[in-house]
């Protein structure tokens, strides 16, 4: 069991992620006299030492009186990330998905792998892998699902290494990420009344919480229009804007913006095992020249839509996508491109992305709390336990083991190149499967760089 309670030892609220010893060690030094007390308001109105049972309302103050208080929340087992995926009928959504789940699920994975990736609904799993098998089998792709609006959601449970304490001690033993499908047809076609027009909203309104969106841009189409590549990227984008503007009045309640929605947009190709000669840069290049302004409008749509649009990435981020190679005999599914980021960048970079953001001093305080919903565990898990702090933040560090504040949240966003490599060596070592497992998806995130199959925002 982990709580996750917010103290304050100055000025501004910082994140702690307890377990119930912890809680008690912690409230053992505050009651000794050097420290203010801790204050555990339960359903009877009566202070208690300590909180080991059930939430409650916690202060951390150095001396004084509280300064800030908040509900503590039993952490779940599980880290959920959303990520949604836009494309037009056609663009390869299902087979990409079939693609992602069939590949974790064969033998040289589950042996390889310190995860095991499971599908939480049994159908949904047995149909990805059928599909699967049918394009590893029998070249046979899978049925085209028009206006289906799915969601799936899969588990990425640790494997246990040998440490029972460390396994115990992970913020979260899993990873669910719950990939959002919604309908291309719903941006190309007129809707056909009423009850279609409200499942379009409540459909969009399921994925809100995404970190993560894909809008697909489909190889075929490009290799279609060589040379007035224009024709399809300006009708692509239209659409899809046009369809945002659509439903912007039912998404937006009295007016007031989202502090939750989709905020790191990214370019993808799909099927670019067409186009082998476009790298990831030539990729964006292409959309810029061809259809730059339509991006902006774009982009200018969905900022209208957020709160705080200063936290907002739309076509600054690209990625290269390919379920397999497709031949006419044969559908060669080891021959992916990308299908291994799709963990890292429903997990990774949003973490990285919104610590940045939140730090921009413009940005409401709740929009940096929905921000930072889950990177405290996130960043306990990649570096936690390897930031020294100085002062007050430090003595309070070493009494409960684990105290997450912005210092430890901005180590964890920028830790990268040798520093990333040997946090992940010594995790292997150690069997701490956790934090070998993001620190190999940042990793996995940089070597996408490096082949140019991915292309990060710098803001």
């Amino acid at each position: 069991m982990w709580f996750e309670a917010h103290y304050c030892l100055d000025l501004e609220p910082d994140t702690a992620y307890l377990t119930p010893q912890q809680v008690a060690r912690l409230n053992a030094l505050l009651s000794s006299g050097e420290w203010a007390g801790v204050l555990a308001t339960f359903g009877d109105g009566q202070r208690h030492t300590h909180a080991l049972n059930s939430p409650a309302v916690t202060v951390f103050t150095l001396r004084g009186e509280p300064q800030y208080a908040h509900h503590m929340q039993v952490k779940k087992a599980a880290l959920e990330q959303h990520i949604a995926v836009f494309g037009e009928s056609g663009s390869g959504k299902t087979v990409m998905l079939s693609s992602f789940y069939g590949a974790t699920q064969e033998p040289q994975y589950l042996q390889k792998s310190l995860f095991h990736v499971v599908a939480d609904e049994m159908g949904q799993g047995t149909r990805l892998h059928r599909n699967y098998l049918g394009m590893r089998e029998s070249a046979r792709l899978p049925a085209t699902n028009r206006f289906s609006a799915t969601s799936y959601s899969f588990s990425v449970r640790l494997k246990d290494g040998s440490d029972v304490k460390a396994n115990k001690a992970r913020p979260f033993d899993a990873l669910r990420l719950v990939w959002h499908d919604y309908p291309g047809e719903w941006f190309e076609e007129d809707v056909s009344g009423s009850e279609e027009a409200q499942r379009r909203v409540d459909t969009f309104m399921s994925l809100l919480g995404s970190d993560v969106a894909l809008l697909l841009v489909d190889g075929q189409r490009l290799l279609d229009n060589v040379g007035q590549e224009e024709r399809y990227l300006k009708s692509l984008l239209t659409n899809f804007r046009n369809g945002l503007l659509s439903i912007k009045s039912d998404l937006l309640k009295d007016g007031k913006p989202l502090v939750e929605f989709p905020r790191i947009w990214i370019m993808a190709l799909s099927k670019s095992d067409l186009l082998p000669n476009l790298d990831v840069f030539k990729f964006r290049d292409l959309l810029v020249e061809k259809a730059g302004d339509d991006i902006v409008e774009l982009r200018e749509v969905i900022a209208g839509l957020v709160e705080a649009s200063d936290a907002l990435s739309v076509g600054e981020d690209f990625v290269l996508l390919s379920s397999a190679k497709f031949g006419a005999e044969k559908i060669e599914v080891t021959k992916r491109v990308g299908l291994e980021l799709i963990l890292p960048l429903a997990a990774m970079l949003p973490f990285e992305r919104h610590v940045r953001w939140a730090q921009l001093k413009q940005i409401p305080v709740k929009v940096a709390e929905s921000l930072l919903g889950g990177a405290g565990a996130l960043a306990a898990a990649l570096v936690g336990s390897k930031v020294r702090l100085p002062g007050a933040v430090g003595l309070l560090r070493n009494v409960v083991g684990l105290v997450l504040s912005k210092e430890v949240l901005n180590e964890a966003a920028k830790v990268a190149g040798d520093k990333l490599k040997n946090i992940n060596s010594e995790a292997m070592s150690k069997q701490n499967y956790l934090t070998a497992t993001l620190t190999r998806f940042r990793m996995d995130l940089d070597r996408g760089e490096e082949e140019q199959v991915f292309l990060r925002s710098v803001k």
